[in-house]
């Protein structure tokens, strides 16, 4: 059974799909919750409170603790403010689960500078904004001689480990975060806090955006009622990142239904080596020629 009893989380676009699970969970395994969510659209469009505040009146009525912070992730301050936030009602920050994110999907050649700029701004900067105020306050924890058991996850995409079309504006913001978690991982370890990330791979505002997807989703689910693409088959492992007793820092995992694949990226698959010299074009035409010609080479196995 999990644990984050006498624990405090911050979750980032905790007022639908992912967010929500991970903290109805959180709170039922007894972790007191700052629930953050502006309420935008799919496509980031709009502001609404009553998501995050939705979210806190179904904890506080199942028995547990949390408080709502409406506010946007793209914004410095805001990351300051919930930072504060959880300090003020509950005495400290042991946890920040980065979860937010839009879609606004677009080829390149159709690609807008603030379709780029919106997308990137939400899943990178709204992953930043909170760690660097999380991490100043650990660091000064740390600095003051008092014990630091943190832990950060953070929400990459399959788009962001493998790309795929349509989704340069994602796929560059969720690699970001990837890359981001395993700075975060070795900055931060001298502190008492882990980093590790998730890529999930569920039925959200966000994947329903795609045509006919729902259906084809619903087309999975097992006789027996196991639904492989529900939001709740993700929170485990994020719950079980965040436990004060978990070992793990600096991996990426991802998640689908039953599936956890512990991932590594950008390793050395094959070498090409000259000795004591520089490689020419010539050469490297007959040394090369046996890699991919075909994008279609790599694909997304979540």
């Amino acid at each position: 059974m999990g644990n984050l009893q006498g624990r405090t989380a911050i979750i980032t676009g905790a007022g639908r799909g992912l967010g929500r699970s991970h903290a109805l969970r959180f709170a039922s395994l007894g972790a007191s919750v700052v629930v953050n969510d502006a309420g935008g659209g799919p496509d980031g469009a709009g502001a609404d409170a009553s998501p995050a505040h939705e979210v806190v009146e179904e904890i506080r009525a199942a028995g547990g603790t949390a408080v709502a912070y409406v506010g946007s992730v793209t914004d410095w301050a805001a990351g300051a403010d919930m930072v504060e936030l959880a300090v003020s009602e509950f005495g400290r920050l042991d946890v920040l689960v980065a979860n937010a994110g839009i879609l606004r999907d677009r080829t390149l050649a159709n690609l807008s500078e603030e379709e780029w700029d919106s997308v990137v701004a939400v899943h990178l900067k709204g992953h930043v904004a909170p760690l660097h105020h999380a991490a100043a306050y650990w660091r000064s924890e740390s600095k003051a001689g008092r014990e630091v058991n943190g832990s950060v996850i953070t929400t990459s995409s399959g788009s962001g480990l493998f790309g795929n079309p349509g989704q340069a504006n994602y796929a560059a913001a969720k690699a970001g975060i990837a890359a981001l978690t395993l700075v975060a991982a070795r900055e931060l370890e001298r502190y008492g806090v882990r980093a590790n990330c998730i890529a999930p791979a569920a039925r959200t505002r966000l994947t329903l955006q795609t045509p006919g997807m729902g259906e084809r989703l619903d087309a999975q689910i097992t006789e027996d009622g196991f639904d492989p693409w529900a939001p709740e088959n993700i929170t485990p492992l994020v719950a079980w990142l965040a436990q004060a007793d978990c070992p793990v820092s600096g991996q990426v995992f991802a998640n689908r239904g039953g599936h956890i694949g512990h991932m590594q990226g950008w390793t050395e698959v094959e070498a090409f080596d000259k000795d004591g010299a520089a490689w020419t074009e010539d050469e490297l035409d007959s040394a090369l020629a046996g890699l991919p010609t075909a994008a279609s080479s790599y694909s997304t196995t979540i």
